[in-house]
């Protein structure tokens, strides 16, 4: 049955509404929104001084709710895209860390084996971080599996994910690095540059090769100096590129993020979580891929040298800082967090943005930006019972 939603706030692709109505059509998609004045025949659900907003996309995550990507079976997938839900998130990539190619292929089989099977925030794609990176750069990817990138491969991981794979991580400056990128782009794959010790001209060559992002923007590579702009260098000043960003206050500082928003403007951030399985658990030990991590203080630490490993990070907290620290307003942090990623993944069609005749999937928040409700297709599949 068709109803309609009436807030304080709407968060529309191209503008901010105040007050009116949202349709929601009995196929579970968006309709039209309404101006305050003309009020629906209908059903309608009052949120009051509430604001809606499109369901988070979450681009860049290995895990969560102590279930992982690489290392769960489909049940524990499943346990993530609903986990996801208290998150905000309502359209995600599963993504997976630098590993063997035997594990790799394993893991595009499993999700190919059940695509469309999620039964909470959906999956629109895996998102492959790694295996081509550089040792320099590993953080807390396994560096024994790290090489050069490979066409023949990328077909196996194609063909095993039945076309799943739709964004790569990469390193630059590995051989064959823009042919690579070239035949990755014509495929349909996002490419992402990150985990990498890259000067500035061969990352350069990689985005003119088709590379459109920059994989969590400041970690994993070298710090820019005035006499070295590097890769980092490149991801301040390629003009039509998206960066990532990690929002926890952990990854990067308040000033040095508000630097590359400033910089690049915040159409261009992309906001993700890159959280492991231990988003959501107590402090204790956990794992990723094969490397022991504990999690203490906010954030997830390699025991074997104390680097950051992922980040225990949600995706409503990352919207949620950038505007309590007052680097950008609510309407942007929400659309580097919705409309940006989707668009980073050319999954605009689907999700990202409220759009007539796109699913209806959307969040309430509260005027301070914490979660009340998430809908999937017009739905709602869950509400923070301790926030009013």
């Amino acid at each position: 049955m068709t109803y309609f939603i009436h807030a304080e706030k709407f968060f529309l692709e191209n503008k901010t509404e105040f007050g009116g109505y949202l349709e929601i059509d009995d196929h579970g998609k968006f309709g039209f929104y309404y101006p305050e004045e003309q009020k629906p025949d209908g059903k309608i659900i009052d949120y009051g001084d509430k604001w809606i907003a499109p369901g988070l996309v979450d681009t860049h995550i290995h895990g969560l709710a102590d279930e992982d990507t690489m290392n769960s079976d489909w049940s524990g997938i499943n346990k993530i895209s609903e986990s996801l839900l208290e998150a905000g998130v309502t359209s995600w990539l599963p993504t997976t860390i630098t590993d063997s190619d035997e594990r790799l292929i394993a893991t595009c089989e499993k999700f190919a084996a059940h695509k469309g099977e999620e039964t909470g925030a959906k999956i629109q794609g895996l998102h492959f971080e790694g295996p081509y990176f550089t040792e320099k750069h590993a953080g807390a990817e396994n560096p024994k599996y790290m090489r050069d990138p490979s066409i023949d491969e990328l077909r196996r991981y194609e063909k095993a994910s039945a076309g799943m794979l739709i964004k790569m991580s990469m390193a630059p400056e590995r051989n064959n690095a823009k042919e690579f990128v070239r035949q990755a782009v014509r495929d349909g794959i996002t490419i992402s540059l990150g985990h990498s010790a890259s000067n500035y001209r061969d990352a350069m060559a990689c985005v003119e090769a088709g590379a459109t992002m920059f994989c969590h923007t400041y970690n994993g590579m070298d710090p820019m100096s005035q006499h070295s702009p590097n890769l980092l260098g490149a991801a301040f000043s390629a003009r039509l590129v998206t960066d990532e960003l990690i929002c926890d206050g952990h990854h990067v500082l308040e000033p040095t993020i508000r630097t590359l928003i400033a910089a690049k403007g915040p159409e261009h951030i992309c906001l993700v979580t890159d959280c492991i399985q231990a988003g959501l658990m107590p402090d204790g030990d956990y794992k990723l891929g094969e490397l022991p991590v504990y999690v203490r203080d906010g954030m997830a630490r390699l025991k074997s040298n104390n680097s950051l490993a992922g980040s225990i990070l949600l995706l409503k907290q990352a919207v949620k800082n950038l505007v309590d620290w007052n680097v950008v307003t609510p309407e942007d942090a929400i659309m580097m967090a919705s409309y940006v990623p989707a668009r980073s993944i050319n999954k605009l069609d689907c999700c990202g943005s409220i759009k007539p005749d796109k699913s209806a999937d959307f969040i309430v928040l509260n005027k301070d930006m914490t979660l009340c409700e998430t809908y999937v297709d017009g739905v709602s599949r869950y509400k923070n019972k301790e926030v009013r």
